[in-house]
């Protein structure tokens, strides 16, 4: 196999309505480039397709050319997909267009819609999408690989509320597959990635829900064992209706962080409930007794749970580990604040415990191949990784903390948040990763599709 030739490119210029880049063109660099800027993808050609026809046809021609396809919306999460010497990189950035049919309470997403195009179409109608913790993720990739939202202890996870699925087939042409049609392919595509097509197209269930009481508590880090250690007795007794994440923040010193926090070494508590305000004070009444230098919970709509985290906006340079936590004890909560609060010399910019549980432990009636997360907690630090050096430095800090959690992780991943490669066993039961093989097998028997965590 080799990389794509000239005449190659070609072809896809003259069959492809949007742009086609090949390596030494003038805007190569800023074509092939991953959300996390300090992942250097290096792929065959990139190719921006602006409809499902340039999807088939972009497919066709790389089968036929002997490569590879990379289908990429935003480029989060680009880290695991490695060597693209023989992959074209399919953008799908272009395919825009948000459709709610509020009656039904379902909406319509293209491939390249981020988050931040449907929490506004969907609340202007009372309702809400299991939307993630950044407004720039795109909605296709994180409803494949799985997707915890603020109201996923109560609604589960964004996989099982899909309820259609277009896509391109290594055939090039376009399925949809739903409950009754290709069902063993909608069983995959739920939680299985994007391992089977290129999705051109997702339906998904949304809720009525108008509103939530969200926000955040603060304190210094040098409050993080205390607090830590009372935010994770609480989580064994809390409601399903809250979902909360535990960070040590660094904060940078920068103009886009609150004056409040610019510059600090923080611990926060964020988080959403949604129901009625009394409902919410008595949720967070244990966590309140800890007096917070800020609460900053309030009433919001629910389109505004996307910027709740404060995830970066931009593409960022960044290094990151992961791992799945099953229980938090005391000791658990020592050896994670050792490894990244105050006097660990961390140069994480962020080291996170996501509170799991409630409706994502419970196997929904309707699902697909990840029904549920087998942990109470998912781990996860980052930090800014301007240079090779620092990024060194930044992965060490991360094994080091991922590895002083070791006697608490049950070996499983959530590979949304994996961003180097893993064993993609680790995501699923034997069973269920028998079963995707298979349908991979079926769909893909060329292996066509490169997906950042294949199966």
């Amino acid at each position: 196999m080799t990389t794509a030739t000239i005449p190659d490119v070609r072809d896809l210029r003259a069959t492809v309505a949007g742009a086609v880049f090949a390596p030494g063109d003038a805007d190569w660099d800023a074509a092939r480039q991953a959300w996390n800027l300090a992942v250097d993808q290096q792929p065959a050609a990139v190719a921006y397709c602006a409809d499902e026809d340039d999807v088939a046809s972009v497919v066709r021609l790389a089968r036929e050319a002997g490569l590879r396809v990379a289908p990429q919306g935003t480029g989060h999460n680009a880290g695991p997909l490695g060597s693209l010497e023989h992959t074209v990189l399919l953008r799908t950035s272009s395919m825009r267009g948000v459709e709610v049919n509020p009656v039904r309470r379902r909406a319509r997403v293209r491939a390249g819609d981020l988050w931040q195009d449907v929490v506004g179409p969907v609340g202007a109608h009372g309702l809400t999408a299991l939307s993630g913790s950044s407004p720039d993720v795109g909605v296709v990739g994180y409803s494949l690989g799985g997707g915890i939202s603020w109201l996923a202890r109560r609604h589960g996870l964004q996989a099982n509320n899909i309820l259609a699925v277009e896509l391109i087939t290594s055939e090039g042409e376009l399925v949809r597959a739903d409950r009754d049609r290709e069902p063993d392919l909608f069983w995959a595509l739920r939680g299985g990635g994007g391992n089977f097509g290129v999705v051109t197209a997702l339906e998904f269930a949304l809720h009525p829900i108008a509103e939530a009481h969200a926000g955040a508590l603060v304190w210094d880090w040098e409050e993080a064992g205390p607090v830590l250690r009372r935010w994770a007795e609480w989580c064994e007794t809390a409601p399903d209706e809250i979902t909360t994440s535990a960070r040590i923040l660094q904060m940078p010193p920068a103009p886009e962080v609150p004056e409040p926090l610019r510059g600090r070494q923080i611990v926060m508590i964020d988080g959403a409930y949604t129901g009625d305000r009394g409902g919410a004070d008595a949720a967070l009444a244990g966590l309140r007794e800890l007096r917070p230098e800020l609460d900053m919970f309030a009433t919001m709509p629910t389109a505004a749970l996307v910027q709740l985290h404060g995830d970066p906006e931009e593409p960022t340079p960044a290094a990151s580990d992961h791992s799945m936590i099953g229980v938090l004890p005391d000791d658990a909560v020592d050896a994670f604040v050792a490894a990244a609060g105050p006097g660990s010399g961390s140069l994480l910019m962020m080291a996170e415990l996501r509170q799991l549980g409630g409706a994502l432990a419970r196997v929904p009636a309707e699902h697909g191949a990840l029904p549920t997360l087998d942990a109470a907690f998912a781990l996860f630090g980052l930090g800014l990784a301007a240079d090779p050096e620092s990024e060194a430095a930044v992965r060490a800090d991360a094994a080091r903390l991922v590895a002083a959690m070791t006697p608490w992780a049950n070996g499983r991943t959530y590979l949304n948040f994996a961003e180097d490669a893993v064993d993609t066993t680790s995501a699923y039961g034997e069973d269920a990763y028998a079963r995707l093989g298979r349908i991979r097998a079926q769909v893909d028997p060329q292996g066509v599709f490169h997906a950042n965590h294949p199966v």
